[in-house]
Order: structure tokens, then C-alpha cells, then sequence
């Protein structure tokens, strides 16, 4: 692993430390490219304007036409958080805004698969529903889309992925990364998509007399789950996202939160006063996607549409339940995944340029989890795969990636695909996280292919090991109420939280729970604790460290330790 420290452009740090922003935030701010101050401004009307967003007019027109019309709206949802989170917002959006029949449809991980499918438009057409609105999927759903229209629905198409060549043809498509879409936020969840969908609907409502300005409903109620699932979702966080993220947070800190995100808080043992990015990403997050993993994902969404307290509990507590045994077939499949994938190369060699695992007993609804394990262990491309579950299916292969910088894994599987003709069936996904579907008989194929992509693109530099830090931290700032502070940012993908470097001294050292190296560190001159979770190995008595501050409590007292991130040995 090599650490390096960020660059930090001494005048942007200089100017927002001048215009009243705290020293060692100025640093980290101006080392993630803030320049000046205003960008900063996490007001709602510094969001991006909706009608910045390709088709968001167009869709404004046929939903307020459809309720004009007392239509029967189906939201289409995906089975992870996003796709939740983003199916809430619809449903208590569209109703916020008066919309009489809302009714909502998750796919079957296992049965359905991925998106909108020909035999799901058939579901939503026999629920008697009028019009689709498709949630974090669709773009790719060309099949699905056109026999919806075949059967006479409405479809409206709301999604954050890349498209490929072909658009499916639906009435109406909201996708920043649709071609000809000039929406500056290009990393938008699908959460997010569907928000400004109904900003743009509000506006219309507004045009049409329905309301005015004073009257019209609150859609800031919706920020804590659009936040939620923005985190959940690890797209960047730009600029916009940020704003969205911020202003979530705020409202979540406040209490003003949907009872089933209030009870999920609870059974992670969080507290929404204090709420970070770091509780949706790592305690909320996980628990709604584990629905989708394993069981239903109808009982996160219905979690987080619950308006009873009591049965929001009830659903924070199955969810609860349904992570833990997630977490119990994740760690035996992770360290089954690590012995197959140390086996493709011998002790002491570099692992190849991407890495394929595939056991029989795997589960699928895992399979990220671990590919995400093996990326993080051996710092390449990975994929994970497990046989599919549904009927008739069974020769097939559900696989899902995670990838390192630099290496853009959605592309890589177009480049497989065209390389190596029909040994993938379906596909899709970002730069750094992708899914695909292939035959069993062609795994090999695709192992090949993928470590040929991977041979021409990556090199040393790319992959080896880095560890982006902001550099050594002064000693001033190593307080208790530092940590609050920066805390209490928003913290992310593409905005890295905080993690400082520096060479310190190790006192002592000695395991924890057999898995955890407790440290005793003298960091320029002063003792402070610290903790490496998931490190057994001892360290040297003086090492580069990376760091990220924390407080642990003690008898009432609070003191700084230092989360250990890595080292250069």
C-alpha cells in the first residue's frame, strides 16, 4: 500500500479560511476541490433547477394529466435501497401531491431479476393500474417497456444508470445520463431522479391552478429518504448530491424523520440527533438492502411508508433480523470466496489482473458483498457468482462486480461482450460496481475475457494499493469536539471523509476479540489510543499510519482514538 496526501491548493484553503470556514476544514474542504465559500451553501435553492433534467416537463405533464384523470399510478422499484428509498418518495410524494390511486410492485430478486421484465408490465397491467412509473431502473428495459405499451400503459421511465445504444420506447424517460440531457449532476441517485420528478409535477400542479405557492404541499418532508438513499447507493457525491444529502441529515438531526428511518436508528442502536453520512451508509442502509438480499424487499419499502409507529418497529426489527443473517452467509461465503480466489495464484505472486469466484453453494443475493470483500482484500477487479434460483433457470450464473480505480467495469463487460458473443446474457452497471448473467458452461470464457480487458487497461500504478490522506494532523485539532465537527459534514463517495497520515510511534499493541489490533500510539509527543478493525498482524514499533479520528466514551468521559485505516509497511 502506498499513502499519499492529498494536494491542497493553498489559495482556495487560504479563501475559505478569510471568508469564516474553520481552519482544518477550509484544508480538507479546498483538498476536494471547494473553492470558494458559496459552494458550500447547502440551501434548497441552490439545488439544480428540475428543468435542467431532460423529460422532467414531460413527465410533469403526464402524471398531473393522469390525476386529473383519477388514473391508477404503479411504481416499478428495484430491490436495493435506492430502489426503496426511491419507491417511498414516489408513493408519499404522488400522494403529498394528491395523487388518489398510488400502488407500488417490487421485483423478485431470484423469480424476476433485474428491471422492468415482460412478465412484470403483465402484473402491473393485471393490478388494473393505467400508468408504470419505473423507479432506479428502466432504462434498460426495452422488452419490459414495450409490452407495457403493448398493453395499453402509460410508461414513465425514471432511472440513474447508463443507458446502452438502444432507449427503450417509452412515453416519457428521466435520466441525467439519457443522451442529450445537459443535468449538470450526472452521479444523481435514482432517489434523487424521482424527487426532482416530482418537483417538476409540483410546479406543474402549481400552473394549473391546483395550488398556489403558499398552499402547495412540502416535498422537503421526502430529504430524509432521498439522503438515505443517495449514501446507500455510494454514487458521488457532487456538489447537488451533497445539498440533497445535507439537507436530509438536517431534518433526520431535527426528528422530522418517517417513523420506520426513526425505528431503523433505533435497532442499529444510532441516534438520529447525531445522525452522519456514515449511519445511512453503514447501519440503515444494510438493513433495507438485506430485504432485498435474502427475503422481500416490500418490507423495507412498507418500513419506510409506515405512518404507525408501531408497525414501523415491527418492520425495523424483521429488517434487524434479516441483516444479522445476512451477515452470518456473507462470512462464511467471504472466507470460502477468499480461499478460491488465493487459489489463483501461488503465495508470494501478484493475484492475476481480475479475479472470478464462483462456488455452488454461493447466494446470490451476497454475491456483491463478497466480490466487494475480495476487491477491498486483493485490490482488483472483482467478480462473484452465484447459480440463479429461478425456475427454469438453473444453468445460469447470477454474477455481480466491484472494481478499483481506473478500471471502469461496466465498460469492460461491453468489451467482453463484444469480444466474446453471446457468453453474456445480460448486463449492466457503473465504473465501479456492475452485474451480469451468464451460462454456466461459459464462466471460463468469461474469466478469460475479463483478465484480458484487465491486462490491456491496468498497470502497476493502477494497481497498486492507494490510500489518499490529508496529511498529518495537528495536534491542536486532537479533541473531542473536533470530532463532532467533522462529523456533523457531509462525508462520501467522491468526497472522501477525513483520514489523516502520519509516521507514529506504537507503545503497544494486542488483539481484541481476536480479530482487532488495540493500539497505544504517541502521536507527536502525546499517547492517544487507536484501533485497526479486522487487523491481526503486529505492527513495527514506528509506521505510517492513516487515520481517521473518532471518540470512544469511558465512564462518562470522552476521549479521541485514532481508526486506523492502514499503513505503509
Amino acid at each position: 500500500m502506498k499513502i499519499v496526501a492529498r494536494e491542497i491548493p493553498p489559495r482556495a484553503a487560504w479563501a475559505l479560511e478569510q471568508a469564516g470556514v474553520h481552519p482544518l476544514l477550509a484544508r480538507l474542504f479546498a483538498a476536494r476541490g471547494v473553492a470558494a465559500k458559496d459552494e458550500l451553501d447547502d440551501g434548497l435553492a441552490r439545488l439544480l433547477p428540475p428543468a435542467g433534467m431532460k423529460g422532467t416537463a414531460e413527465a410533469a405533464v403526464l402524471l398531473a394529466d393522469a390525476m386529473a384523470q383519477n388514473k391508477k399510478l404503479c411504481i416499478v422499484a428495484d430491490y436495493d435501497c435506492d430502489g426503496a428509498t426511491a419507491c417511498a418518495v414516489a408513493v408519499r410524494g404522488l400522494r403529498l401531491l394528491g395523487a388518489k390511486n398510488v400502488s407500488y410492485l417490487v421485483p423478485d430478486r431470484v423469480v424476476d431479476g433485474y428491471g422492468l421484465t415482460p412478465p412484470i408490465a403483465q402484473r402491473v397491467k393485471d393490478s388494473g393500474a393505467d400508468v408504470l412509473i419505473t423507479v432506479d431502473n428502466g432504462i434498460a428495459s426495452v422488452d419490459g417497456v414495450r409490452v407495457a405499451r403493448e398493453l395499453g400503459l402509460q410508461v414513465l421511465v425514471t432511472d440513474h444508470h447508463l443507458p446502452a445504444a438502444e432507449l427503450p420506447q417509452a412515453d416519457v424517460i428521466v435520466n441525467p445520463n439519457q443522451p442529450g440531457c445537459s443535468f449538470e449532476s450526472k452521479s444523481i441517485a435514482g432517489v434523487g431522479v424521482m424527487f426532482y420528478v416530482l418537483l417538476a409535477l409540483r410546479a406543474e400542479l402549481r400552473q394549473r391552478g391546483v395550488f398556489d405557492a403558499a398552499s402547495q404541499p412540502k416535498l422537503d418532508a421526502l430529504l430524509p429518504l432521498v439522503a438515505l438513499g443517495t449514501v446507500a447507493d455510494v454514487v458521488k457525491l457532487d456538489a447537488n448530491n451533497r445539498r440533497l444529502v445535507a439537507q436530509g441529515l438536517k431534518r433526520v438531526r431535527a426528528g422530522a424523520l418517517p417513523p420506520g428511518m426513526s425505528s431503523l436508528f433505533e435497532v442499529a442502536g444510532r441516534k438520529t440527533a447525531v445522525a452522519t453520512t456514515f449511519d445511512f451508509g453503514f447501519a440503515l442502509g444494510p438493513r433495507i438492502n438485506a430485504a432485498g438480499r435474502l427475503s422481500d424487499m416490500t418490507l423495507g419499502i412498507e418500513c419506510l411508508l409506515s405512518d404507525d409507529p408501531a408497525r414501523a418497529e415491527e418492520l425495523a426489527r424483521t429488517l434487524d433480523g434479516i441483516n444479522r443473517e445476512r451477515r452470518e452467509i456473507e462470512g462464511e461465503m467471504r472466507e470460502q470466496a477468499f480461499d478460491i480466489a488465493e487459489s489463483l495464484f501461488d503465495e508470494g505472486d501478484e493475484p492475476p489482473p481480475a479475479i472470478c469466484v464462483f462456488d455452488p453453494d454461493f447466494h446470490e443475493g451476497v454475491v456483491g458483498i463478497v466480490a466487494s470483500r475480495i476487491k477491498d482484500k486483493l485490490h482488483r477487479p472483482s467478480f462473484v457468482f452465484a447459480a440463479s434460483q429461478a425456475p427454469g433457470k438453473e444453468h445460469e450464473l447470477k454474477g455481480s462486480g466491484r472494481s478499483i480505480p481506473g478500471f471502469h467495469l461496466r465498460d469492460a463487460l461491453d468489451l467482453v461482450a463484444k469480444r466474446y458473443p453471446g457468453v453474456l446474457l445480460r448486463f449492466g452497471g457503473h465504473a465501479m460496481a456492475a452485474g451480469c448473467t451468464i451460462a454456466e458452461e461459459h464462466l471460463d470464457a468469461f474469466e478469460q475475457g475479463l483478465n484480458e480487458v484487465a491486462q490491456e487497461w491496468l498497470d502497476a500504478a493502477t494497481l497498486t494499493r492507494r490510500l489518499e490522506t490529508d496529511g498529518p494532523l495537528s495536534p491542536e485539532y486532537r479533541r473531542a469536539d473536533m470530532v463532532d465537527t467533522l462529523h456533523r459534514e457531509v462525508w462520501g463517495q467522491g468526497f472522501a471523509p477525513p483520514t489523516f497520515s502520519e509516521e507514529v510511534e506504537v507503545i503497544s499493541q494486542r488483539l481484541v476479540g481476536e480479530k482487532h489490533l488495540a493500539l497505544k500510539l504517541k502521536h507527536q509527543g502525546q499517547p492517544v489510543d487507536g484501533i485497526w478493525f479486522g487487523r491481526t498482524e503486529p505492527l513495527p514499533s514506528r509506521v505510517l499510519l492513516a487515520f481517521r479520528l473518532d471518540a470512544d466514551e469511558w465512564q462518562g468521559v470522552r476521549r479521541v482514538r485514532f481508526l486506523v485505516e492502514g499503513a505503509e509497511l
